[in-house]
């Protein structure tokens, strides 16, 4: 299954990372592993199978649809890389001929790790223990120039990202054993193809059987990240790895959630949405089909009349965190409530957030539409590369969210020391 990223063209670019990544390296030199001794991994599920006929929530559970790229039905079609327990990540950071890496490998390396396993042990609330690898700590030099692949935005997996894997496979083989790994990234020095403030490249081809064998298994979940997103805030050490959890996120099962025209659907509120600058975490929804949430923490407001909920913060371990209200076999709302706490730290107004999932649509073209409780009002934040109007969309006490056209009202009631109490109305 092939992936192409979209983006919309961010602030001019700003410094480099310099020394950070380089004390960083020396710390992940000491975890590089060679390949030769690592035992064959344990195989965590995909998405949330543990309780896949929990009491009162089945209706809510919006099935995969069939021929659409990443649904966000659940559970998890097989295929991709697991998303709980330990999962092992390859890391292969390669040159070219006519780019040829200026710093250490390791030190690339180092601009994405260990912060990528922080971020997905703080958003899966230690559910995901993602492991890194790199058993070759120097670059992997390619045979063919850069441009001989024919790689550019939109570059299709048939030939020329074929011809690349495979070459990644003959360099590294002697050195790598693939089976041994859940997933792959591929860190490309970035001084290969454009910046990114021109084009994005990074890309992930996931669920993919019939990528090139290496070690018996298919490569069917890679991921590749080329140049830098630095949006010009000087933030860059702190928040430029994030294109590697939105490209792993594909690796897991994920869609896009922007559009050919930007964010504007969900905005800053998952990093599959937007994941320049400041940091950001996924959205509930994510958190259950990954197998993050448990459906005991899920309530289902899926019959005619009234009902009321209490919500916990999404950053916080334990508690109910979500409410759906199925519209249709493949459309509802889901209700949550998002705090300043955890990876969100671009949040400026918590809340109650509210937004409607559809498994009948494929990834970016929209299966997530955030509603905004304060429309056309500019937002809360002028953050750089955080989308300003959807950044004050939670709901606050004494406001409420309908949809007349399905007889829906979802109002929220109160709060009480970080709860909110959510009425749900159906006619």
């Amino acid at each position: 299954m092939h992936h192409t990223r979209h983006r919309i063209r961010p602030a001019p670019r700003g410094r480099r990372l310099g020394g950070l990544a380089a004390l960083t390296a020396l710390a992940l030199a000491a975890l590089t592993t060679a390949s030769a001794t690592i035992p064959a991994p344990t195989r965590a599920s995909a998405g949330p199978v543990a309780a896949p006929d929990a009491s009162g929530v089945g209706p809510c559970r919006l099935p995969p649809s069939l021929g659409i790229q990443m649904s966000e039905g659940l559970p998890t079609p097989a295929g991709y890389s697991p998303s709980t327990g330990e999962v092992r990540a390859l890391n292969l950071m390669i040159d070219f001929p006519d780019a040829e890496g200026e710093e250490p490998a390791l030190d690339r390396l180092a601009e994405f790790f260990p912060q990528t396993s922080d971020w997905f042990t703080t958003s899966s609330y230690g559910r995901l223990r993602y492991q890194p690898h790199a058993p070759v700590t120097d670059w992997l030099r390619m045979p063919l120039a850069f441009d001989e692949y024919g790689i550019e935005r939109g570059s299709p997996y048939e030939p020329g990202y074929r011809k690349l894997v495979e070459d990644i496979v003959l360099v590294a083989d002697a050195q790598v054993d693939f089976s041994a790994y859940d997933l792959v990234n591929i860190i490309v020095t970035p001084n290969a193809g454009p910046s990114a403030l021109d084009t994005v490249l990074s890309v992930t081809f996931s669920g993919n059987a019939e990528a090139p064998i290496a070690d018996g298994v298919p490569l069917a979940n890679t991921s590749f990240v080329y140049s830098r997103q630095d949006d010009g805030s000087g933030s860059y050490a702190e928040t430029g790895y994030r294109v590697l959890p939105h490209e792993n996120g594909h690796v897991f099962g994920l869609p896009d959630l922007y559009t050919a025209e930007g964010g504007g659907s969900v905005g800053h509120w998952d990093i599959m949405s937007e994941d320049w600058g400041a940091n950001n975490d996924l959205l509930g929804w994510h958190k259950w089909k990954l197998g993050w949430l448990d459906s005991t923490q899920i309530s289902c407001a899926s019959i005619p009349g009234t009902t009321e909920h209490t919500l916990t913060p999404l950053a916080t371990a334990g508690g109910e965190k979500m409410t759906i209200v199925p519209l249709s076999a493949d459309e509802g709302y889901a209700v949550e409530v998002r705090t300043r706490a955890g990876n969100d730290e671009a949040i400026c107004r918590p809340g109650v957030l509210i937004y409607r999932v559809h498994a009948g649509v494929d990834t970016g073209q929209g299966p997530v539409i955030v509603a905004d409780s304060e429309a056309d009002s500019g937002g809360c934040t002028r953050r750089p590369n955080v989308h300003a109007e959807l950044s004050d969309a939670p709901y606050r006490p004494g406001q409420s969210f309908t949809d007349k056209k399905n007889g829906i009202k979802i109002s929220v009631v109160r709060e009480d020391q970080g709860k909110y109490k959510v009425r749900v109305t159906r006619s």
